[in-house]
């Protein structure tokens, strides 16, 4: 139907809803009919099965009064002068037509209710009149009555029509906020395993590989490297118990994640990574210790660097240099050579993707690529240069949120 069509707000009637209307249809008939009944059953038989023939089709005809409303309104008003009992039916689809509010067809709607009521009175010989004026101002403050009923509940079928519809765009709503807030959980929560779990795993790939290629290894060098192996794999386990413990806390909904990585651990993380066998030139040019929101940034950001650079090329040497100031921001780059060893694990293609969506978020940038440079002695050497801005200071509300 259409946007403009009044008639969208027609509620659907359903049986017993019909039954009432049909019922105070038939009352309003024979209080209308039975004036005139005894007189045409005496005096006018025929006008009495007329009357009551008449009658019984403004009843059968007011049915479709919601499809062609004004049709229908014209044709039981037609039929009133010569029935009295479909004074009725015609009052039901007056009242209906007036619902749609469509002001040409209330005034021919009134204007005919008035006109064909002489008409009563004309054929309708037997039935006492008042004087003209008196039946006039009757007639026309009847009508006008039943236009003005039609016509709020109209108002009122649309005013609740506009409610229904606030109220299911409200709960649409709800449910679509839900769902991002879902959403985003979840790549919070995947984003926290791949960051933390990544760069784990890699490191026990990395002792592991080293043990491969090593057969010099005395029991107790041997016993070492896997003892450690196995720090890693337990620190591994407790981070995805605390990046998970999130989805169980059902009735506090407070995270049981632990302290979230700060400036201080940076140094840390190489001093780990360090440990773990990387080769590691870290040079941190900050003019000031960072916010925390930008701390855990510029961590993730080193730490899938760490991790890419253990994967891919285990045997070179890896850059990091950390600048910037309160003024100009912060620029974090990473380079690492390319060629150097063999890869010991596969990658997912996820973590630069991730990198890029916590830099945009935090209102930076983040580019990647296989750059040449000079270098004194050694030639041409390529190499694999990440490359990140982030703003000092300007922690958006949807960063805290998604972020944090």
């Amino acid at each position: 139907m259409d946007e403009c069509d009044p008639g969208r707000y027609q509620p659907r009637l359903r049986w017993y809803s019909q039954l009432w209307r049909y019922a105070l249809a038939l009352a309003l008939g024979i209080l209308v009919w039975s004036p005139a009944m005894d007189a045409q059953l005496d005096k006018h038989p025929l006008l009495f099965w007329l009357d009551l023939g008449l009658g019984l089709v403004s009843f059968v005809l007011v049915g479709f009064r919601r499809r062609w409303p004004f049709a229908i309104a014209v044709a039981c008003v037609l039929l009133a002068p010569f029935s009295s009992l479909s004074a009725g039916p015609a009052t039901l689809a007056t009242v209906s037509m007036a619902t749609r509010r469509r002001g040409w067809q209330i005034i021919a709607v009134g204007v005919l209710n008035v006109v064909l009521s002489w008409g009563y009175y004309v054929f309708q010989p037997m039935v006492d009149t008042d004087p003209w004026w008196l039946t006039m101002t009757v007639t026309v403050a009847v009508t006008t009555a039943i236009l003005a009923w039609g016509m709020y509940v109209g108002s009122r079928r649309e005013l609740i029509w506009t409610l229904r519809q606030r109220a299911e765009t409200a709960e649409a709503e709800r449910d679509l906020r839900a769902s991002q807030a879902r959403s985003n959980e979840r790549a919070r929560i995947a984003r926290e395993m791949h960051d933390v779990l990544a760069h784990r795993i890699s490191q026990i790939s990395m002792h592991a590989g080293a043990l491969t290629f090593r057969e010099d290894l005395s029991a107790d060098e041997m016993r070492s490297s896997v003892a450690v192996i196995q720090a890693k794999a337990h620190e591994a386990l407790s981070d995805l118990r605390e990046v998970l413990g999130v989805l169980r806390d059902v009735e506090t909904a407070t995270p049981l994640t632990g302290p979230q990585p700060t400036y201080g651990d940076l140094d840390t993380l190489v001093a780990d990574a360090r440990a773990a066998g990387a080769a590691i030139d870290y040079d941190d040019r900050l003019a000031a210790p960072l916010p925390d929101l930008m701390a855990r940034t510029v961590y993730r950001l080193v730490q899938e660097g760490i991790t890419n650079a253990g994967k891919h090329a285990p045997a070179a040497t890896l850059r990091i240099t950390v600048s910037g100031s309160p003024a100009d921001g912060v620029d974090v780059v990473l380079a690492n050579a390319l060629g150097f060893g063999p890869t010991r694990t596969p990658g997912a293609g996820l973590g630069l993707v991730g990198l890029t969506e916590r830099a945009e978020l935090r209102g930076g940038t983040l580019s990647h690529g296989i750059e040449r440079t000079r270098e004194p002695g050694v030639g041409v050497v390529e190499q694999f240069v990440l490359r990140a801005w982030l703003p000092w200071a300007a922690e958006t509300a949807e960063a805290e949120e998604v972020l944090s």
